[in-house]
């Protein structure tokens, strides 16, 4: 039966998944504290894909005091090899009795398994405490796992009425030094940038992560997101600046041969995903972006591209940042909808946080799929 402190060390151990937001990807961000006897014995965090799980760095702070412990994970300890081996298996081992998870992990081939796992071994096991934080801790995972998508995220800057850029395309700087840097852990989070030909064209942006700005001083090595462009015409010049660096993928409607094996040559993936139009299939590259482990994509890219994504209802979330100024009609709009001539045609949004950011606002909004 769960009690009042047991909320305590949960949320310490979601606290501590928590340090794995930037570094985690392709796998959940996951915490773990051990507690004997009131105290805290051991605890750790996913730090890195393909190192040790929370259990496992927990297990190894506390050593023989693991033994009649109760372990408070954020996520159902694995039961299945992979590139560690079962965190089920080494809570058996250390001798632990009670095991505390927030939820179920949504992966098949995990599944509830571990959960059997430690229960078949004599383990107590509660399952569900504080499972909305650790769901939103790992929205993208959850999304990948049982939807086959990554969680698509559009971050927009706009000013007051709406607008993203002048009728001329002059768009920098809409918002203020400070919304740009909170940009930064967005994009530091997320598995992925996506981006259109026409900002590419038009801005000739980077999308990458800058460390000072981030600042997260535990991270050793900033994991750079997969940097993708929409380019159904194959128009990406060789020299733009998106290509630095690597880790690029481009989605295309036209096989152009020489044009691909030009841009391979620079490192880059070139994926051609047309549908009926002639045009890049969307949900082929967010589930192609999925098969490659993305669990979370950021969208920086103008209003053609976020209306189409819009309209297809592949956007969970918008990121907004309003500058309190007018930029008038003539300005470009946040996304290219088309006429709607019936409000049921309306996209839904779902305030989840509203806040300052520097001398801009900051909203954070849910699109409503129902």
């Amino acid at each position: 039966m769960l009690s009042p402190q047991d909320n305590v060390w949960m949320a310490k151990a979601l606290h501590l998944a928590e340090r794995g937001l930037y570094t985690t990807s392709p796998n959940p961000r996951v915490g773990c504290v051990l507690v004997r006897d009131d105290k805290i014995v051991g605890e750790g965090w996913h730090q890195y894909a393909g190192e040790p799980h929370a259990e496992v760095h927990a297990l190894r702070a506390a050593g023989e005091a693991a033994r009649g412990a109760t372990a408070y994970v954020t996520l159902e300890p694995c039961s299945h090899q992979g590139r560690t081996p079962p965190c089920a298996d080494a809570l058996i081992g250390a001798g632990v009795t009670r095991v505390v998870t927030a939820m179920q992990d949504p992966n098949p081939q995990v599944a509830g398994q571990g959960i059997e796992k430690l229960r078949a071994a004599g383990i107590e096991v509660e399952c569900g405490l504080m499972e909305i934080a650790a769901r939103e801790l790992n929205i993208g995972f959850f999304s990948r796992m049982t939807c086959g998508l990554p969680w698509l995220r559009s971050k927009i800057a706009m000013s007051l009425d709406g607008r993203t850029a002048l009728n001329n395309g002059k768009s920098q700087w809409i918002t203020g030094v400070a919304a740009r840097q909170d940009v930064q852990h967005w994009r530091g989070r997320s598995c992925a940038t996506l981006t259109g030909i026409g900002t590419v064209l038009a801005d000739d942006p980077q999308l990458n992560v800058r460390e000072l700005e981030l600042g997260a001083s535990e991270i050793k090595a900033i994991r750079q997101p997969l940097r993708a462009v929409l380019d159904s015409q194959l128009q990406l010049p060789l020299t733009a600046r998106i290509l630095c660096g690597g880790n690029v993928v481009v989605y295309t409607a036209a096989p152009d041969l020489q044009k691909m094996a030009a841009l391979e040559k620079l490192g880059v993936r070139v994926v051609v995903l047309p549908d009926t139009y002639g045009r890049v299939d969307l949900i082929a590259m967010l589930r192609d972006l999925s098969a490659h482990g993305c669990n979370e994509v950021l969208v920086e890219a103008g209003s053609i591209l976020n209306g189409a994504l819009l309209q297809a209802g592949l956007v969970d979330e918008l990121v907004l940042y309003m500058a309190p100024q007018l930029l008038g009609d003539s300005a470009r709009g946040m996304a290219q909808l088309g006429e709607l001539i019936m409000l049921d045609q309306r996209v839904e949004l779902e305030w989840q946080d509203v806040r300052n950011v520097g001398k801009d606002l900051r909203i954070v909004a849910r699109v409503n799929h129902i």
